[in-house]
């Protein structure tokens, strides 16, 4: 899983099923589509490009990548759960079921191949990037999306009272119970370029005060509550005590960066 504004996360977008799911995914929409729009805009996508969507978990980006490549263009977006799929995909758009890691990438040499809080919770990173590029045409663009909560670890990184302190810890408490490689975002570009991709480069987004931010960490802080209570890492007092100051007070909730990063298939 993903943590990202120290909340667990699946695609970017992938999301766990259960309460909070939708309100998580509208969260993540609202907070990084326009980042992700704007890379993609740059790398040139237009009509007729192919494009691999991986770990799609939704249709914001898939919508999105269908109006810029048109009816000549294709959009195959794949995920290891394709329940979000509510109704058929239509024409430039198809939704498959694939592993990343473990299947035979998609035939068809693809423009664009992107993942957004995909990798950090793939099992084997490497096998899945190989490929995503493996599935490009010569040419071809692979941009990237994950987050790097070792970079900015707070949820308000301004602790300046008690509610802002209180978040912090139960921030912290997340990051400990996720116990795995909190700062995977910020390697993409020596592993983009180890991998042999050119014109390999990268910037970092870093959501603030967003009312996303803020609808995010409490979907968040539903979802994991019973974990984080039955390991000790927090209570139940602390937690009812940060999900009313979410609602009773100016909390500048943050999200930890996002690392996008792009590259070029020789």
């Amino acid at each position: 899983m993903t943590l990202i504004d120290g909340h667990l996360t699946g695609n970017r977008n992938r999301l766990p099923a259960g309460a909070g799911a939708g309100q998580r995914s509208e969260a993540f929409s609202a907070l990084f589509d326009p980042t992700t729009f704007r890379h993609i805009e740059r790398l040139g996508i237009g009509p007729g490009w192919r494009c691999w969507e991986v770990g799609a978990g939704g249709f914001s980006v898939v919508s999105w990548l269908a109006k810029r490549v048109g009816p000549t263009g294709r959009v195959l977006a794949t995920d290891t759960d394709i329940s979000w799929q509510t109704s058929a995909a239509r024409p430039p758009v198809e939704v498959r079921l694939h592993d990343v890691a473990a299947d035979v990438p998609p035939a068809g040499g693809f423009d664009l191949v992107h993942a957004r809080l995909v990798l950090d919770r793939v099992p084997d990173r490497e096998s899945a990037l190989r490929s995503m590029i493996r599935a490009l045409r010569p040419g071809g663009r692979l941009l990237v999306e994950e987050a790097d909560p070792a970079l900015q670890p707070l949820a308000c990184p301004d602790e300046h009272g008690p509610a802002e302190q209180l978040a912090n810890r139960l921030r912290a408490a997340l990051i400990a119970e996720r116990g795995t490689d909190l700062a995977y975002g910020r390697g993409l570009p020596r592993l983009l370029r180890a991998a042999g991709l050119r014109q390999v480069e990268a910037d970092a987004y870093f959501p603030l005060a967003s009312p996303a931010c803020a609808a995010l960490e409490t979907a968040t802080i539903h979802h994991s509550r019973t974990s984080l209570t039955s390991t000790g890492l927090t209570t139940e007092a602390d937690i009812t005590d940060h999900l009313a100051n979410i609602t009773t007070q100016p909390l500048d909730l943050a999200t930890a960066p996002l690392i996008s990063t792009w590259g070029r298939k020789p």
